[in-house]
C-alpha cells in the first residue's frame, strides 16, 4: 500500500533533485533515506526514480507516482490544517485561489474587514496552482476562486463580485495621451505590457485586439504591478488595468487614461465556488463584503 510517507519522498526528490538534498528536506539520514526508497521500490516491484550522476530522474512510474503525489498531499495538508482548527474551537479555514494580478490590490483592501467579522475562520491565499485554478477548486486544494473568467463546468457556481471597465494607461508625453479612445489600430502599433498569464486570458487581446485582426507590435510580461506602471511612465511602453486600479496607483505617475473603443470595454470578476458549497455561512460572507468592498471602493 502507497502511504502518506511514500508521497512525500518522491515529491522532495523531485523538486531537490539529489538524494543528499532531498533527505535533508526530509529531516532524515541520507542511508534512511536510501533504505525507504530501496524498500518502496521492492514493494510496489518498479523502478521510480534512475541515476545520472549525482542526480535522480523519474521513470515513467515514478512520474506517475509524482502525480499522485501533487494531487493528494495539498489536500491532505488542507484537511490538517482544518482539523486542527475544529480542534481549537475555530468554524474551519477558507482557502482562496486567486487567478487575476490586479484582484490582490482589492482582496489586500477587503480582506482585513473578513477577518475582522469572522474571527472564527483562518484564510489561505494561493496564486500558484500545481494544475489550474478550477482543477484546484474541484480537487478540494481551494475553497473559492476569484477570477475574471467564467467557465462552465459541472458541479462549479459562479458569484459576481464586481463590474468594472479596462482603461488603457500611456504616459502623459506619450502620442496617445490626448485621445479620448484608442482604437484596435492605433494600440497594434504599441508595445503593451501585461501580467504574465497565458494570451487566451489577455482581455485585450481576446475582446479587443483579436476580433478586429489586429495585435500588437510587441508583447512584454512583468510580474510587477508597480513596475509596469514606472516602465509606462518612462514610455516604454502602454498597459491595460482595471479602471479602479489605475485611479489608485497613478496618484503620482501622471499617466494619461484612456477608454478602450468607443464603448469601452467591461469586465467581470467572479468568484467560484463548488455547487456543494453555496450555502456555507462564511463563504457567503465572504461573497457579501467582497461585493460590498467592490461597491464603495468603485472597483
Amino acid at each position: 500500500m502507497i502511504e502518506h510517507s511514500h508521497l512525500k519522498i518522491i515529491q522532495a526528490l523531485h523538486t531537490n533533485g539529489t538524494l543528499t538534498e532531498a533527505a535533508n528536506a526530509l529531516c532524515l539520514s541520507q542511508p534512511a533515506l536510501s533504505h525507504q526508497i530501496s524498500y518502496l521500490e521492492k514493494k510496489l516491484g518498479i523502478k521510480l526514480w534512475e541515476r545520472e550522476g549525482r542526480n535522480l530522474r523519474l521513470t515513467q512510474a515514478g512520474t506517475l507516482l509524482l502525480d499522485v503525489a501533487n494531487q493528494i498531499l495539498p489536500v491532505l495538508a488542507q484537511t490538517e490544517k482544518t482539523l486542527q482548527a475544529y480542534s481549537e474551537g475555530r468554524q474551519g479555514i477558507l482557502r482562496i485561489g486567486v487567478e487575476c494580478y490586479p484582484c490582490f490590490e482589492w482582496l489586500t483592501g477587503m480582506i482585513g474587514q473578513y477577518m475582522r467579522q469572522m474571527p472564527s475562520i483562518d484564510v489561505d491565499i494561493v496564486q500558484k496552482f500545481q494544475f489550474s485554478g478550477l482543477e484546484g477548486l474541484l480537487n478540494r486544494h481551494i475553497d473559492v476562486l476569484i477570477t475574471p473568467d467564467l467557465v462552465r463546468k459541472d458541479n462549479i457556481a459562479y458569484e459576481i463580485l464586481a463590474e468594472y471597465q479596462l482603461v488603457l494607461l500611456a504616459a502623459e508625453h506619450h502620442p496617445m495621451a490626448g485621445l479620448q479612445h484608442i482604437t484596435p489600430e492605433l494600440l497594434s502599433k504599441e508595445t503593451l505590457l501585461t501580467f504574465p498569464v497565458p494570451l487566451e486570458r489577455l482581455d485585450i487581446l481576446t475582446h479587443f485586439l483579436t476580433p478586429a485582426q489586429f495585435e500588437p507590435d510587441k508583447l512584454k510580461p512583468i510580474e510587477s504591478l508597480d513596475i509596469m506602471l514606472q516602465m509606462t511612465a518612462l514610455n516604454r511602453g502602454v498597459c491595460v488595468l482595471p479602471e479602479w486600479l489605475a485611479d489608485l496607483k497613478n496618484k503620482d505617475l501622471n499617466l494619461k487614461k484612456i477608454r478602450i473603443g468607443d464603448s469601452g470595454l467591461f469586465q467581470k470578476l467572479y468568484l467560484a465556488m463548488r455547487d456543494a458549497d453555496e450555502a456555507v455561512s462564511y463563504i457567503r460572507e465572504f461573497i457579501a463584503i467582497g461585493q460590498q468592498t467592490a461597491k464603495s471602493s468603485s472597483i
